[in-house]
């Protein structure tokens, strides 16, 4: 297996030191064969013990996968600099991930300061989201992209895409009788896609007071997993097929019924306590302007203009300092055409297949009948443990990067539908539209938006 260079931009910050090395350590530990070398560039003048101490202490649940690892040089440089910029891609070499580790506005930066450079053989650029802030700037950054390199070697990250569960839903929805011939409009009710969180905002005012919950969730995570589950069994699961896939889901979505104001949501939260912690009200977290509205919890029902879809809506919805974690996929079929008279408690849908993300579980809802009155309906859930999968999401992102492989990205015109299909709710929550409601921290979100959410485990 060829050693791949690893080179971080933005070495020196958090998303290095807390998610890619150690994810990187674990992938390496339950792979022997890969070997790596990594190397670091960021504006701190940090010397090659700084550097080499940092990698270390990320090994140190994995400490002999630091075997597979040459840690090599680390430069101090603006990568916004054309100068900077061109010095760092003469040193390259071919078979290189070029990690952009850096704010999207560093990284739009960056990329515009390589404009016109030749980079070597099989160089892969790395990038997290968001991909541009509107549909024309992601087209003009995706432009920009394959000027350096073709689009197979771009791997636009959305971790979400590489979280054991979502690769189980597939497995679950593809391979089985039970599930393929009924995973469509004629049987399915509607689909609830949710990930609601207990932390709030957390020291992340400068980017977050500036996107929000629709943007920082629903744009780019929820959006890809919605693509997930609704599109068509791909011929295979390699990157074209695969992404073709989604693309297709993609183009077909939009609002439900055209109606931004009708069919979407949000919220910020006020005060409140969160796992016996107090928080402010989000309008006095440092660095937040509360003139902006931010929303700190979003819900958006969209759906999919296609045959396998049409009718079905598709509700998303992401929020912070709620009472607990619950991320979820949740699958409501249709009630059945006739029960028969005699079998009490009609039940209101046709079951319900939800998968949850962390603990990774399947449930199956059934209704049921027996015990003090064997006519009684009654739900029972079957529980599928999924098992642990891998502990960070990181792990299949790094794992593809090495392998040169980005089936598991988010493909250039699938950036640019992403946006399109917020579009309309930004707009309608500029001129006002939309109301900005309020919940507690530590609740479970404004009270009237529980009824809308089909999930009562």
């Amino acid at each position: 297996m060829p050693t791949t260079t690893l080179f971080i931009l933005g070495a020196t910050g958090d998303l290095t030191s807390r998610l890619l090395l150690p994810s990187l350590a674990a992938l390496l530990a339950k792979s022997p064969g890969k070997r790596v070398i990594l190397r670091g560039a960021g504006t701190e003048p940090w010397d090659a013990e700084r550097w080499q101490a940092t990698v270390t202490t990320a090994f140190r649940d994995a400490p002999d996968a630091l075997k597979q690892v040459e840690i090599a040089d680390y430069a101090q440089a603006d990568v916004t600099d054309a100068t900077a910029v061109r010095s760092l891609v003469d040193g390259l070499v071919p078979n290189t991930v070029l990690y952009f580790a850096l704010p999207p506005a560093v990284t739009r930066a960056a990329i515009d300061a390589m404009t016109g450079l030749a980079l070597p053989e099989n160089t892969m650029l790395a990038m997290e989201k968001p991909f541009g802030e509107d549909e024309a700037s992601a087209r003009d950054l995706n432009e920009k992209l394959t000027a350096l390199v073709s689009e197979e070697q771009i791997f636009r990250v959305d971790h979400f895409l590489g979280r054991s569960t979502l690769l189980n839903l597939l497995g679950v929805r593809l391979a089985n009788r039970i599930w393929e011939p009924v995973w469509s409009a004629e049987h399915i009710d509607q689909v609830l896609i949710r990930f609601d969180e207990s932390v709030a905002l957390e020291n992340r005012a400068r980017y977050y007071d500036h996107a929000g919950a629709l943007i920082d969730m629903i744009q780019s995570h929820l959006l890809q997993v919605m693509a997930l589950v609704a599109m068509d069994p791909p011929a295979t699961l390699g990157q074209r097929d695969l992404r073709d896939a989604k693309a297709a889901v993609l183009r077909a979505t939009h609002v439900r019924g055209d109606d931004p104001v009708k069919w979407s949501r949000r919220a910020r939260y006020t005060a409140g306590e969160v796992g016996g912690r107090a928080l402010p009200s989000y309008a006095d977290e440092d660095g937040v302007d509360a003139a902006r509205q931010t929303d700190t919890i979003a819900e958006v029902t969209f759906e999919i203009a296609s045959d396998r879809w049409a009718g079905v809506p598709f509700v998303l919805r992401s929020g912070k300092a709620l009472t607990r974690k619950w991320s979820e996929i949740v699958v409501t079929f249709k009630p059945v055409r006739h029960v028969p008279p005699g079998l009490d408690g009609h039940p209101h849908d046709g079951g319900r297949l939800t998968f949850s993300l962390g603990p990774d579980e399947m449930h199956l809802r059934l209704h049921v009948t027996g015990g003090d009155d064997p006519f009684q309906l009654r739900h029972e859930d079957l529980v599928a443990d999924l098992g642990e999968g891998q502990q960070r999401s990181y792990e299949e992102v790094l794992d593809e990067l090495l392998d040169g492989e980005v089936a598991l990205s988010v493909r250039a015109d699938e950036a640019e539908e992403c946006w399109r299909i917020i579009q309309p709710v930004r707009d309608a929550w500029t001129r006002g539209a939309v109301t900005i409601e309020e919940y507690a921290a530590g609740s479970a979100g404004p009270e009237a938006w529980e009824t809308s959410v089909p999930s009562d485990r």
